[in-house]
């Protein structure tokens, strides 16, 4: 018997007494279909491939659309714009005077024909001021009299002297009451030494005696710690009035400078 190898009878020979679920066998026996359906869709993936440029020259070019579009919104400069020159004009007429004033007319030696304008009456003086012109006056304006710059004593400004002067170019100097070795024994009185032991060094406070004797502007320039700085201001607040200094005949403020020394008890 002849064996047709196209068609799938011969398969059924070979895998006679054979395992035919192996996959061999499937594989096999389903080759026509898939022979079939691979010509199928190469045939059409070749005919795309084909009609594609045919395709692509019926479709618009989007490129010359927006070649036209940025054409028709091209921007045109218009010609600057013309200022109206405006013509000159003139200033606003003063506000009318509280009194009325009346044109004064230069008195000339003329021919009784040539007078023009008669000089004002006295009685139309009267009340009136003398200008230029005849103006009406306004009952509710501004009364303004014209009078010279009197030449009355005039009051001396006395500016205050706030300057603060050093102890080394001053006049008179300041000083405390009684002295300034009374000032270092009120200091060493009032002040309280930390209790630290080997403490050691120097304090120095600078501060202004204003002109009624207080003390402000309390500084400390340079202290050793353990609070020694603020207890020299604390004392220093607590300082009665001194004598101010004086510059000139005048009392000025006057800038002081104390070191104190500190040693604590061994």
């Amino acid at each position: 018997m002849k064996l047709d190898i196209i068609k799938n009878q011969w398969l059924d020979i070979v895998f006679e007494g054979r395992n035919k679920i192996y996959g061999a066998y499937e594989l096999r026996k389903s080759n026509g279909k898939t022979t079939v359906k691979a010509l199928v869709i190469g045939s059409l993936i070749f005919s795309a491939a084909i009609a594609a440029p045919l395709i692509a020259s019926l479709l618009p070019d989007s490129t010359e659309e927006e070649e036209v579009k940025e054409v028709k919104m091209a921007a045109v400069k218009l010609p600057p714009k013309k200022e109206e020159i405006k013509p000159n004009t003139p200033p606003p007429p003063p506000p009318p005077p509280k009194v009325d004033q009346v044109k004064f007319v230069k008195p000339v030696v003329a021919k009784a024909e040539e007078v023009t304008e008669d000089p004002p009456k006295i009685v139309e003086l009267k009340d009136k001021k003398v200008g230029a012109e005849t103006i009406k006056g306004d009952p509710d304006a501004v009364l303004t009299v014209d009078e010279p710059v009197g030449k009355g004593p005039v009051a001396e400004v006395v500016q205050e002297d706030n300057t603060v002067y050093n102890t080394a170019g001053i006049e008179v100097k300041p000083d405390f009451p009684g002295g300034i070795e009374k000032f270092y024994k009120f200091v060493g009185n009032n002040y309280k030494t930390p209790e630290e032991e080997g403490l050691k060094g120097k304090v120095y406070v600078t501060f202004v005696v204003e002109k009624d004797g207080s003390l402000t502007d309390i500084k400390v320039l340079r202290d050793i710690g353990y609070g020694t700085g603020a207890e020299a201001i604390r004392v220093l607040k607590k300082c009665p009035k001194w004598t101010p200094g004086e510059q000139n005949g005048k009392k000025v403020r006057v800038l002081y400078s104390l070191p104190i020394t500190i040693q604590s008890a061994e």
